[in-house]
């Protein structure tokens, strides 16, 4: 499980955030609370704030960071490549922008038995990695203990933690704009592929972005053309919130008529629905679905593998195109432990406030961000907000109102359109 994710220098992040999902000592919802060895954490966290404050740079973020721990062994070494793969500073400050961004997780593995939690980081500049460290402390003990860490201004790798015969493969293999987590995983060190798989295991999904939205609404689940066991599990999820759809119909396109690249497009599905008053039925193509219908098959595929493999679910824009209530039974699926049993994680940021409820939500799983006038955007809970009276935010205080209203921040300025 994802205890605590953070970043620096990123985009309109200027100064460290961190987004925590360590469970607050607090009253409400304490059943929804994972232990994992001295660990209290988090199933959900929900950012809010106004539209350019930074929120889908916290989506993005995590995102480069994931993408960068699977990919950095295939990226290559020459000077234009390097600085295709500088993640994006904050520009607006000369301090910053030839800065490092470096970006940092705390978390658990999936049916660990020993219930170990890890620290894992990396530093990346104008050339290439400049830092990396993994540490892990057991389930009994106080501090954590390094497994490796490096640093390219002291030409320093230090590989004590990993198995000896792996590293002089890693020292020879290891270049300026490659992870040790991401060769080392290459190399089939199984310290690293663990560390690399948790985040193989995660999902990120941009509704916010039409292209990636596009994409995602074309595809179908693993499965769905060739086992009928697995079409009629997706009519129960959509029997769910929409009992319209009793069966899908798939038909394989003529192969000088497919796209070998898209496997969407090699079959045409349709949409099977019962006429009204017979039993006759009426066929609709798939891509003429509502596009809510479309978002929540998009969003099938990757929800049944985080939740099967207890991954992350990080999703930018939850809301666009859903109803408030079928955005709250998506919350709910992964706050219910009964269906939730392998401690899945969903993080996600939203324009709906009705989901800013204190009967939905507790006051830690609530985030903001707030940009201020100088381009810089910061991250802060509700459960460490303090008032102007120097008073934290009460459990039975209405948190959609008091949020449009103000007084929480994280809102937009609005003036005259004209």
């Amino acid at each position: 499980m994802l205890i605590q994710f953070s970043f620096e220098n990123y985009k309109s992040f200027k100064d460290e955030a961190i987004l925590d999902l360590s469970a607050a000592k607090m009253t409400e919802f304490s059943d929804r609370v994972v232990t994992i060895g001295s660990e209290k954490i988090l199933r959900v966290a929900a950012v809010y704030g106004a539209n350019a404050s930074g929120k889908s740079n916290i989506y993005s973020a995590f995102k480069f960071m994931s993408n960068y721990v699977v990919n950095s062994f295939k990226y290559e070494e020459d000077e234009d490549s390097i600085k295709k793969m500088r993640p994006t500073p904050f520009l607006f400050s000369d301090e910053t922008e030839n800065a490092d961004t470096s970006f940092e997780v705390y978390f658990t593995l999936p049916g660990d038995k020993a219930e170990k939690v890890y620290k894992y980081g990396f530093c990346v500049g104008n050339d290439g990695v400049t830092e990396e460290w993994l540490s892990s402390k057991a389930k009994s003990a106080r501090k954590f203990s390094p497994v490796f860490f490096r640093e390219a201004a002291t030409n320093t790798l230090e590989l004590s933690g990993l198995p000896k015969a792996s590293r002089a493969n890693i020292e020879i293999a290891l270049e300026k704009q490659v992870l040790v987590i991401s060769l080392g995983a290459k190399l089939k060190v199984a310290k690293c592929k663990q560390i690399r798989d948790w985040f193989l295991n995660n999902k990120v999904a941009d509704f916010g972005n039409l292209l990636t939205s596009l994409f995602m609404h074309t595809r179908l689940p693993r499965g769905f053309v060739g086992d009928p066991k697995v079409r009629a599990n997706v009519v129960k999820y959509f029997s769910s919130f929409d009992e319209a759809i009793k069966d899908f119909r798939v038909e394989k396109v003529p192969s000088e008529a497919s796209d070998e690249k898209d496997n969407t497009r090699k079959y045409n599905v349709t949409t099977i629905h019962k006429k009204i008053g017979s039993n006759q039925v009426a066929e609709l193509p798939l891509r003429d679905e509502s596009a809510g219908t479309l978002k929540m098959l998009a969003l099938y595929p990757e929800l049944l593998e985080v939740l099967q493999k207890g991954g992350v679910y990080f999703i930018d824009e939850l809301n666009a195109r859903l109803h408030p209530l079928l955005v709250r039974n998506f919350i709910l699926t992964f706050l219910n432990p009964e269906i939730n049993v392998n401690y899945a994680q969903l993080v996600f940021t939203t324009h709906d406030t009705w989901q800013l409820s204190n009967q939905l939500l507790r006051r830690d799983e609530i985030w903001f961000t707030e940009k201020d006038d100088q381009g810089v955007s910061t991250l802060y809970s509700l459960a460490d907000f303090v008032d102007e009276d120097g008073a934290k935010i009460r459990k039975d205080e209405s948190y959609e109102k008091n949020y449009l209203l103000g007084k929480y921040g994280a809102i937009p300025i609005l003036k005259a359109l004209t």
